[in-house]
């Protein structure tokens, strides 16, 4: 184990996160906030542990995929604690863990929250708790990377660790290119969003915190309405809409760049994707009718909760929780499905979903032809059966950790749909959940070991298990 440029690696992580920083500090004293100290002290916290860690390059350089993981994992736990300070430090939020949970659900782009009225907050923090989604959606190494860099071994596996999906493929010759390419396309989706807000008339800061929130697919709102407190259905469709993008794979923007219209027309995943999220929103639209009356209507409120949900962002026009129960079961089957790999957005990812119910469907073909061969195939082409497999055990380790998690929660003797869903909403970063967590509610009434074991849950929702699991295994940290 290289400790050395594992504490190398998170040092730089740090300074770019103190940068970073610099954004609400301004804004603090832009409006006299009077809470500029809750920025200078973490600033300073992390400038001199980062500066004291990677000031000077170590001589030993390699990296492999434990020293990946592990600088992944520890680099999203140190951040989220850096990143709580200003919550309490401000005393906006009095209770550390209730500032862990909510920085760790900003960062991981979960969106849950501990908040009971969360209009009361200042703008400075408000918009902290936004960029902390903006900043994990892509992955806050994959921003450093893009900005230093670095060669492509050590790249590689921390790209492995962090991005969301089964495989990771390069977009182009190099991997510092390839983020940097990701990254424009990123900035300007989130431009064009903040255009088409402010064009709705949505104020700037407002038009700016919430397509924060829709790139990063996380969800905090600024109003304790969400999105409803609008209610505008320009508004609500120009959100909808970038979700869906959001959602989707961000190598498909890439191919429609340089015109491989072939390529993206063979994608299987944004095929099923958007056929799940069309198909799921006109069978609620239907199913809520008779709350909306009109079909317009109801579909209105039925495609913006389920691009809301599926692409685990969390925001909402309104309580679904009252809605027939097929549409809450839907949703919740959504959330569990989640969005495309290569996206901002959570849970199991529907490639994965894909190769699940392919993989079963040859099983059942080879028990009825033993002598036939079978591959699984996506976008055309064989999936290795290294890439099943490791599906497999990723959809094993998913249901052992929720099942794990709901039996911890249980002991707060929360309501069924509430203790279920808590979980299926932190572990897969979606947000709001049925019951108690629901849209109009929030996660405050539960424990401080609940609130711990939820947060693990979003950080190991985020980073797919791994990374977070990997560090309690006493063989990493060898040294040999």
């Amino acid at each position: 184990m290289n400790f050395r440029m594992i504490a190398y690696s998170i040092g730089r992580i740090l300074t770019v996160i103190a940068a970073t920083m610099l954004f609400p500090l301004f804004i603090s004293l832009y409006y006299k906030e009077g809470i500029a100290v809750s920025y200078l002290i973490p600033i300073i916290i992390s400038i001199a542990l980062g500066a004291g860690v990677s000031l000077k390059s170590p001589k030993h350089k390699e990296l492999f995929i434990r020293e990946g993981m592990v600088i992944v994992a520890l680099s999203w736990i140190a951040i989220s604690l850096v990143g709580a300070l200003p919550f309490y430090i401000s005393k906006a939020i009095p209770s550390f863990i209730d500032c862990f949970f909510e920085t760790v659900s900003g960062f991981t782009t979960t969106g849950s929250t501990i908040l009971t009225d969360v209009e009361s907050m200042s703008r400075s923090l408000l918009f902290w708790r936004s960029f902390t989604h903006w900043l994990g959606g892509m992955g806050v190494l994959v921003f450093t990377m893009a900005i230093f860099s670095a060669k492509d071994t050590r790249t590689t596996y921390m790209m492995r660790a962090e991005m969301p999906g089964p495989v990771v493929g390069k977009i182009a010759s190099k991997w510092q290119f390839s983020l940097r390419i990701l990254y424009m396309i990123y900035i300007a989706l989130t431009v064009i969003e903040i255009i088409f807000l402010s064009f709705g008339g949505m104020p700037l800061f407002d038009s700016v915190v919430h397509a924060f929130g829709t790139a990063g697919t996380g969800g905090f709102g600024i109003k304790n309405d969400s999105i409803g407190f609008y209610n505008s259905a320009y508004i609500d469709y120009v959100i909808a809409i970038f979700m869906m993008l959001f959602g989707l794979n961000f190598n498909v923007y890439y191919l429609l760049l340089i015109r491989k219209f072939a390529q993206i027309k063979g994608n299987d995943e944004a095929k099923w994707y958007l056929g799940i999220m069309v198909g799921a929103s006109l069978i609620i639209a239907l199913n809520i009718m008779p709350v909306y009356h009109t079909f317009a209507n109801s579909f209105r409120y039925s495609f913006f909760q389920v691009s809301s949900i599926m692409t685990t962002t969390g925001y909402s026009t309104a309580d679904f929780i009252t809605w027939p129960m097929l549409s809450q079961i839907i949703l919740v089957l959504l959330m569990i499905v989640g969005a495309c790999a290569g996206s901002t957005g959570g849970g199991i990812k529907v490639i994965r979903i894909i190769i699940l119910l392919k993989a079963a469907l040859h099983s059942i073909k080879k028990a009825a032809s033993p002598r036939r061969v079978f591959s699984v195939k996506a976008d055309g082409k064989s999936v290795e059966n290294t890439v099943v497999h490791g599906v497999l055990a990723y959809f094993v380790i998913y249901m052992i950790f929720m099942g794990l998690s709901i039996l911890i929660i249980s002991l707060d003797n929360k309501d069924f749909a509430t203790t279920v869903t808590s979980v299926i909403a932190t572990m897969n970063n979606i947000g709001p959940g049925l019951a108690s967590v629901g849209p109009a509610g929030n996660f405050s009434e539960f424990s401080v070991l609940s609130k711990l074991v939820m947060s693990v849950g979003m950080l190991a929702g985020r980073l797919e298990f791994y990374p977070i699991l990997v560090l309690f295994f006493p063989s990493l940290w060898k040294r040999t």
